[in-house]
């Protein structure tokens, strides 16, 4: 489980820890960085996929990411006496995200880069520094692998900390490059661990949406972040999955409902039964809110469950009567998988915080930077450049 998540000068998160449970509920006004918290956690598994750069690019560089506001604020800034304004930079501009769990810990730095010469890639990042730890943050004695500029180093079974690359590049990360089962078995199996780490953000449910129209299907055991492959995805619970929580979760939102998978020529349907209906209804000719609630249940029943899933705003299009059964289908998800959940419908938090081993944070702005209120951040080191 991971246990602390940290992030430092992205967006509006211009320094905050936070502690996590097996299920977090993240909500707060619009504006108040909720939607900052979740890219900085799927930034942090891009990095695991050595997709981090390229995710910062689509983002509009580092130059438009980072925190906006002035390195530090004065007594006067925050009384109002002072306006804000920009104080002598002390650090280095620099991107942090990190988390650690019950295992190990893992930071990265991103950087402004520094390259002689003129390239058209000179605006991409760099990554400066990473490091890897046992533990639930860093000191200088549980330290297992980091990475310097070019230079990663790794600490081996004799606790002899030994050079395994020199000439690391700075778009590269030493989550790919520098894993290795004998070299760096924990650097792997963190890499893998984050690689299976999945987000849900907004199914497409519109009338052109993929998962209204039968699709190829193969056995599917892990829903796409798009949903095409609902139909697939859904076959693949009744067969080697849990069916009697696929029926109950259906029958808890729809009462006297189920839903089956039709195939022609190799095509997946999704197909939906309801009381009083002479023919079942195809997903072509649900409502919004009702494939939306299908493609929920088909991601969180998964037959194999990842370590950590993240829900954005997963009461999109749903009416109020779904929250409370959504809340309960997630509830009994989060006992097999950690499970994030940003949200700004109250019905939907309320009802997940009825559960004893639901946590939830509110953020809210002050002074541009998002807080959590009385949340106490847990102990956190950044590892040095």
């Amino acid at each position: 489980m991971v246990l602390t998540l940290a992030v430092s000068g992205y967006r509006s998160l211009r320094d905050l820890v936070i502690p996590l449970e097996q299920l977090t509920v993240i909500t707060g006004p619009n504006g108040s960085g909720k939607s900052s918290l979740y890219k900085a956690v799927r930034l942090l598994a891009d990095v695991a996929q050595g997709q981090a750069i390229g995710a910062l690019a689509l983002e509009g560089g580092l130059q438009s990411t980072l925190w906006a506001g002035p390195e530090a604020f004065s007594r006067g800034m925050k009384t109002g006496d002072v306006a804000i304004q920009g104080t002598v930079r002390r650090e280095r501009v620099s991107l942090k995200l990190g988390f650690a769990d019950s295992d190990y810990g893992y930071a990265i730095d991103l950087g402004l880069p520094f390259r002689a010469g003129r390239s058209l890639f000179n605006y991409d990042p760099e990554i400066k520094t990473e490091a890897l730890w046992v533990g639930e943050h860093l000191k200088r004695t549980n330290l297992l692998a980091q990475r310097n500029g070019p230079s990663v180093t790794v600490v081996d079974e004799a606790g002899i900390r030994r050079n395994v690359l020199t000439s690391l590049p700075s778009f590269e990360s030493m989550m790919t490059h520098a894993s290795d089962p004998r070299g760096a078995p924990e650097l792997l199996a963190l890499r893998e661990r984050m690689r299976s780490w999945r987000f849900y953000d907004h199914f497409r449910t519109d009338l052109e949406a993929p998962v209204r129209f039968p699709q190829v299907g193969t056995r599917t055991p892990v829903l796409a972040s798009h949903g095409a492959d609902a139909a697939a995805a859904l076959q693949t619970i009744l067969e080697i999955g849990d069916p009697q929580a696929l029926h109950d979760a259906i029958e808890d939102a729809f009462p006297d409902s189920s839903v089956e998978v039709t195939v022609t020529d190799g095509l997946f349907e999704i197909v939906m039964r309801q009381h009083g209906l002479l023919r079942p209804l195809r997903a072509a000719e649900l409502s919004d809110g009702t494939l939306r609630y299908l493609l929920l249940v088909v991601a969180l029943l998964t037959p194999r469950p990842p370590p950590l899933m993240v829900l954005n705003e997963p009461e999109t299009s749903l009416h109020p009567v779904l929250l409370e059964p959504l809340a309960r289908l997630i509830a009994k998800t989060s006992k097999r998988s950690q499970i994030i959940v940003v949200s700004h419908a109250a019905p939907l938090v309320n009802a997940l915080k009825q559960h004893g081993h639901c946590t939830g944070y509110e953020l809210r702005k002050g002074l541009g930077e998002t807080l959590i209120g009385t949340a106490e951040s847990p102990p956190w080191t950044w590892p040095k450049r």
